[in-house]
């Protein structure tokens, strides 16, 4: 058995690393409620164990989850989590999202911060959630105990009853729940051991897979508050540019619209319905104010980024003697890739609700960064943080947006409501084409590659810069995360490239010109630099003339997880054998990826055909993932699916591209996804573990690009050196 200790978050601390930082933080999760041991609760009244577990008298267990759900699965790995060592009945488990409190619910791994992202979810909460239902169980035993007066060690507990064999008594959570909430909160609890798992590891059905389905969930759009009305803004055309004036008469004269003011990010037009105020908005005559717009091209910024490659940038790794090595090589083999700005386009754009009262604000969004919102929407109305409640409801898919580092769209919320006096609630809507020009990006980026092999095809030196804006810069992350002008995310799976190199250079050039915002976007740094790296080394591979997973395997001997993977991707994909012929004038390929994220290790293995016309097909992928104990395996399963359709969409359509600064791209016509007959045959294989969970969301997504373009360059012999895919480079 584990003994877990238990105490109150202003007694105990814990540390725990997380993206290569260590931070301190606190279990609040074992906190005893407010009066717990003292007095009975009134009759009727639900049995709050701590903060993360509450048992109603109707047998009812309700998981209060601090992570948004997002469509990743979260809400049923974190009640899984705590069911698992509650003993509940699954089919009476419900989830609740947390309120903004970073005192209680705060991202262990971020310190005294709420939120989600970085794939931490599961991993930050294994073992607060552990406790936490451990130490609602206990509680319930000593109760029945009491009652019975049996010894709580021959007390079972199972799907939700408690039973004692010998006397066969037996009661449901719901009659005890009177009773549990007079006991103390043990000091120490006893977790299961792995083999005892009855839900972890096992395939307990989605929580939110109903509610979405029959139409019950609650995301942003859903909510109608009385004399609400709905905000849309008109941005400006270009980042930086300011209103210079407006004119709104011919808005005003649309129905329903009820007023248009003027706030920091543009003109928001407020009307009693969406439609009406997204035809207001339309109405609008802006003058905007360009002076100090940013008017840059996509081509421009390349060209420029081309330029600064040529010369060292600010070292973020150096092994041994990469001058050296290149000096002394009997070939160098040199590679540059460029990468686009990518919009998120998420499914539901960004919305948020809000209303000001005489008692606070309240919030109704997607929440994905709590105390973040909380705190910046406290300082805009004049209150404290605590007068600023924040609903969580379901969000549309994020995949970074809403963890803005700058809250953007809430505080333009806000700013609409201060603007109108807080007379009435307003829900702020973003219409697809506001998300896509007005928004965040993933950063563009160009890399520069240069590896050295001996007389005997060993690899010596490997050189790599990057040359690509911040995103931690001016956030509140920069004092952690950046580093002698290195931010970290820019450089991640470039700067810890896990092979054995003898001389090692990686160095990194920021920009501080380029004024397009930019933001996480799933997967982060490794979004790029695992396709610089793992499609450079397959190149390089073939330079050498070896194998690419025997020559990855050689080079990897120190680092056995990522071994796992590529082993097992490679084994069930058949690596070695012959692929089958495709039609005429086509041309078939297989390749190989594997790539460490968020501590979670994945490989990929992807088989192509290449037409004459340089189309891609990606017929198959083969995913083997290492991210410790599977919590809900169809659910890894579904994470890793969807990134290879996620991480496909970007590499065969994804690009926002810039003309004279302004976003081209505005819907899903110019941005697309991919589309149904485009997706492959996905499979996945989990490697059993027993190391804690870790992140999901996010590790299928960087191998996929680079698989495809390693089975595209086995193919055809030419190897993509820029995203997303083009014909016209792959013809025969």
């Amino acid at each position: 058995m584990v003994n877990t200790k238990i105490a109150n978050a202003s007694r105990r601390s814990f540390l725990q690393g997380a993206a290569g930082l260590t931070l301190g933080f606190c279990l609040p999760a074992i906190a005893a409620p407010a009066g717990a041991g003292k007095a009975a609760a009134p009759a009727g009244q639900p049995f709050e164990a701590n903060a993360f577990l509450r048992i109603g008298t109707d047998d009812s267990v309700t998981v209060i989850a601090k992570h948004l759900e997002m469509g990743q699965g979260s809400y049923t790995g974190l009640a899984t989590i705590l069911a698992e060592e509650l003993d509940a009945d699954w089919q009476t488990v419900r989830l609740e999202g947390a309120p903004a409190d970073a005192s209680r619910y705060n991202n262990l791994f971020w310190g005294a911060s709420q939120g989600t992202g970085g794939s931490t979810a599961m991993a930050n909460s294994w073992d607060q959630l552990r406790a936490a239902g451990a130490a609602g169980r206990a509680m319930l035993v000593n109760a029945a105990a009491r009652r019975w007066q049996v010894p709580a060690g021959e007390i079972t507990v199972r799907d939700g009853i408690v039973s004692h064999r010998r006397s066969k008594r037996q009661a449901r959570f719901g009659e005890l729940a009177a009773d549990a909430a007079r006991e103390a909160v043990p000091a120490s609890v006893v977790l299961k051991e792995a083999k005892d798992f009855r839900l972890i590891g096992k395939q307990a059905p989605r929580k939110d897979s109903v509610d979405k389905t029959n139409g019950q969930a609650q995301f942003t759009q859903d909510i109608q508050l009385p004399g609400m009305l709905v905000a849309v803004v008109a941005h400006p055309p270009r980042f930086g540019a300011t209103v210079r004036g407006f004119d709104a008469s011919a808005a005003r004269r649309v129905r329903n619209v009820v007023d248009v003011v003027q706030i920091p990010s543009g003109v928001a037009v407020l009307a009693s319905d969406t439609w009406s105020a997204k035809k207001g908005r339309d109405a609008l005559q802006v003058d905007w104010d360009e002076s100090r717009s940013f008017k840059l091209g996509s081509e421009e910024i390349v060209a420029r980024y081309r330029e600064m490659a040529k010369s060292p940038g600010l070292v973020a790794r150096r092994v041994g003697n990469t001058e050296q090595a290149f000096a002394g090589a009997a070939r160098i083999v040199r590679a540059a890739y460029d990468f686009p700005y990518l919009a998120h386009a998420a499914m539901e754009p960004m919305n948020c609700v809000i209303r000001l009262s005489e008692r606070g604000c309240e919030v109704w969004n997607g929440e994905q960064m709590a105390t973040a919102d909380q705190s910046r929407l406290a300082a805009i109305f004049g209150l404290t943080p605590e007068q600023v409640r924040i609903n969580m409801l379901y969000a549309g898919g994020s995949f970074g947006r809403r963890a803005n580092t700058h809250s953007d769209y809430v505080v333009e919320a806000a700013q609409i409501v201060k603007a109108i006096g807080g007379k009435a609630p307003v829900k702020l809507v973003w219409m697809r084409e506001d998300d896509m020009r007005a928004g965040y990006y993933r950063p563009l980026f160009h890399h520069a590659l240069e590896a050295a092999l001996d007389a005997g095809g060993q690899l010596t030196g490997w050189r790599h810069r990057l040359v690509g804006q911040s995103i931690l810069l001016g956030s509140p992350f920069e004092s952690m995360m950046v580093k002698d002008g290195i931010d970290a995310v820019s450089v991640e799976g470039a700067a810890n490239l896990p092979y054995a190199i003898p001389n090692l250079l990686v160095d990194l050039h920021t920009p501080k010109d380029i004024d397009v915002p930019v933001l996480w976007w799933r997967s982060v740094g490794s979004s790029h630099t695992a396709y610089s790296t793992e499609v450079f080394l397959d190149q390089v591979a073939r330079a050498a003339g070896k194998d690419p997973v025997a020559w990855r395997l050689e080079l990897l001997a120190n680092h056995p997880r990522h071994r796992g993977v590529l082993r097992l991707a490679a084994e069930k994909s058949g690596w070695g054998t012959r692929l089958p012929a495709g039609v005429r004038g086509t041309r078939r390929g297989r390749g190989v990826a594997v790539h460490e994220s968020f501590h979670s290790y994945v490989a990929q293995v992807a088989e192509v055909t290449v037409a004459a016309d340089g189309t891609v097909k990606v017929d198959r992928v083969v995913c083997a993932v290492d991210c410790g104990i599977a919590i809900n395996p169809d659910n890894i399963r579904s994470q890793i699916e969807g990134a290879v359709g996620f991480a496909l969409s970007a590499a065969l359509h994804g690009e926002i591209t810039l003309k004279e600064g302004a976003v081209v791209e505005g819907n899903f016509d110019t941005y697309r996804p991919i589309r149904i007959g485009e997706m492959p045959r996905v499979e996945v294989h989990i490697v059993p573990s027993t190391a804690k969970p870790t992140g999901v969301g996010e590790p299928g997504v960087p191998p996929l690009a680079p698989a495809v373009a390693n089975a595209i360059g086995a193919a055809t012999g030419k190897y993509p050196d820029r995203l997303p895919f083009r014909a016209e480079d792959l013809r025969a």
